[in-house]
């Protein structure tokens, strides 16, 4: 059995995960798919993006605010200064996820982030990771039609690897690409497709 949009109360079509009221519903409508502009923001999407794997987006989208505060509002060149004891602190701190290696992947990723703006061959990490938007993305009819990963991607995983950036698989990073309105899979006939 297929899932296409689902049609709300409101009369308003969208994709199933985005349809159950709340605040999945509101990320689905308002933020999801959408670009950002400056290097913290599209920093917290690659940080936010990591800590989800293996878990709920819901998970972490509850742990937002937690995570904005522990991590000086993704401030890049603040979250690369962190040391031994920032470590300490944010495996204490109840209020994110406490996983080792995806706080140590933050830390790196924000390193490499000021390395990638020092270097200047492209526009920083916003540039970089617009770069690999494909020129036509996929128009998924259901749920099932989406992918998982891209032949983009694979080469933003590549890239970014190259570049020094940690936890940064095909999966993850398509999904980044998805939330930062890269690549469209809302489905077709929901509300927000096509909305950038």
């Amino acid at each position: 059995m297929s899932s296409g949009p689902v049609v709300g109360d409101d009369g308003v079509a969208r994709c199933p995960w985005g349809s159950g009221g709340g605040m999945m519903q509101e990320y689905h409508d308002t933020e999801w798919g959408t670009t950002v502009e400056g290097e913290s923001a599209y920093f917290e999407r690659l940080t936010l993006e990591a800590f989800q794997s293996g878990l709920s987006w819901a998970t972490i989208l509850r742990k937002r605010p937690a995570f904005r505060e522990a991590f000086a509002g993704f401030d890049v060149d603040a979250v690369a200064a962190f040391d031994d004891a920032d470590r300490a602190r944010l495996m204490a701190d109840a209020g994110i996820v406490r996983n080792r290696r995806k706080v140590d992947a933050t830390i790196t990723n924000a390193g490499a982030t000021v390395a990638l703006r020092e270097a200047g061959d492209v526009d920083g990490l916003a540039g970089l990771l617009r770069s690999f938007a494909p020129a036509v993305g996929p128009a998924p009819r259901t749920v099932e039609e989406v992918p998982a990963t891209s032949p983009e991607s694979l080469a933003l995983s590549k890239e970014l690897k190259r570049r020094g950036f940690v936890f940064v698989g095909p999966t993850t990073m398509h999904a980044l690409m998805e939330a930062l309105g890269l690549v469209d899979t809302h489905l077709l006939g929901c509300h927000r497709r096509g909305v950038r």
